[in-house]
């Protein structure tokens, strides 16, 4: 395991949580609303030959914010790590960002571009792209009204219900998910282990075999507050600017992972791709592979960058 340093830099609106690995040329990964924890793994792999940052996204984890009711955009985000890159004292980075980290990615890519060389996204949810895109607003919407009624529970229940969803939306909604229903015996906050848009969505256990329901901390219940009122439209309404994402500077690499299907980030990818005219890599796994396998998350990586 590489040893890592953290800090925190002051931002518009709040203060940043970050930590970094190695040392070489920068690479940040990003996800979002995940924070640095579980990108630990991968980034230890990528510590021999690069200055690994991996950070906690406004508001989030360690991350702080100072007005609780103004929302949490991908240009905030975008600001942000520009101001991280500044701070490490580097004129520019390479990015990985997955989920929401990716759209964070081409928001930075799009609005400093002299801070970025290569952007690695990797199934950002840009759903504005998509055909059913009133029917996923609504969707969306959905699912803060399942958490302003119910709780963080019935929240995550909802918004898994829909990120698991396999194909197109239609007028009649979701169908919710087979995982643990709602109520007051669910935990709050997210129920696959740090990105609740990645990976298993049960966890990997059933409801017994999590055991009793652990209480949320007063930051997880903060934190899901941003996430579902604050947070989640502004990430899957953002509408890419294809133009300035298709000058060739940043470089845009669009990547999607192996195993995904026609859930709503594999069909966002797949539009991006096409919008800006280029081919979709591929990364082991699926939603959340660099959880299941850094490894080969490392292996991609260092071979996109080696193309630059």
């Amino acid at each position: 395991m590489s040893e890592s340093r953290n800090g925190r830099i002051d931002v518009t609106g709040g203060t940043i949580y970050y930590e970094v690995r190695g040392s070489g040329p920068l690479l940040l990964l990003i996800g979002q609303p995940m924070t640095s924890g579980p990108f630990g793994p991968l980034a230890d792999l990528l510590a021999s030959d690069h200055t690994v940052v991996t950070y906690d996204p406004h508001g989030l984890g360690q991350s702080t914010v100072e007005d609780p009711a103004l929302p949490v955009t991908p240009e905030i985000e975008a600001d942000d790590l520009a101001a991280l890159i500044a701070a490490l004292d580097a004129d520019s980075a390479n990015v990985v960002g997955s989920s929401g980290g990716a759209v964070a990615g081409l928001e930075l890519a799009a609005s400093h571009p002299e801070k970025v060389r290569t952007v690695i996204a990797h199934e950002p949810p840009v759903a504005e792209l998509l055909p059913d895109a009133a029917q996923i607003r609504a969707a969306v919407d959905d699912v803060e009204k399942a958490y302003l009624a119910g709780g963080s529970g019935a929240g995550w229940f909802k918004f898994i219900s829909l990120v698991t969803h396999d194909g197109p939306v239609t007028e009649a909604g979701i169908a919710p998910e087979a995982w643990p229903s709602p109520g007051p015996d669910t935990p709050s906050g997210d129920p696959t282990g740090g990105d609740p848009t990645g990976g298993d969505a049960t966890g990997g256990n059933t409801a017994e075999e999590q055991g009793p329901p652990v209480e949320p901390s007063a930051k997880q219940t903060a934190d899901d507050a941003l996430f579902f009122t604050r947070m989640l439209k502004p990430f899957t309404r953002y509408d890419p600017p294809i133009q300035a994402l298709r000058s060739g500077d940043p470089r845009v690499v669009v990547a999607i992972g192996a195993s995904t299907g026609d859930e709503i980030a594999g069909r966002s990818t797949r539009a991006l791709a096409e919008r800006l005219g280029s081919p979709v890599v591929e990364f082991p796994g699926d939603h959340g592979g660099f959880m299941a396998d850094p490894a080969g998350w490392a292996i991609t990586i260092r071979t996109i960058l080696d193309r630059r």
